[in-house]
């Protein structure tokens, strides 16, 4: 079983940056794969990154391509999402997702049924 925090998540304008994070409890962190989905009100979750077990590889949606790094550091089991240039329709609820993957994957999947453990999300606000 792995649990999932998210953190970092608050209010800030257009233009703005924030770094979100999301620690796991995995003994075997480095064994997951993981990702940042995004679900805005009356909007169904949509891929926001991905990144592999050792962090060489990444992907992003085209939305957040140039603007949003996602990155992680296995020795302190954390996840994070630096997110710069902000805009109002990046407002929503960001969750972190796990999933065991093996070592030869280049990066988890962009579909959200395919992760195993998910962190309760934090509430992402960019004002105009």
């Amino acid at each position: 079983q792995v649990q999932l925090v998210e953190s970092g998540g608050g209010l800030v304008q257009a233009g703005g940056s924030l770094r979100l994070s999301c620690a796991a409890s995995a003994r075997t962190f480095s064994s997951y794969a993981m990702a940042w989905f995004r679900q805005a009100p009356g909007k169904e979750r949509e891929f926001v990154a991905t990144i592999s077990r050792s962090g060489g590889t990444t992907y992003y949606a085209d939305s957040v391509k140039g603007r949003f790094t996602i990155s992680r550091d296995n020795a302190k089991n954390t996840v994070y999402l630096q997110m710069n240039s902000l805009k109002p329709e990046d407002t929503a609820v960001y969750s972190c997702a796990a999933v065991p993957t093996r070592s030869t994957a280049p990066y988890g999947s962009t579909w959200y049924g395919a992760y195993d453990y998910w962190g309760q999300g934090t509430q992402v606000t960019v004002s105009s």
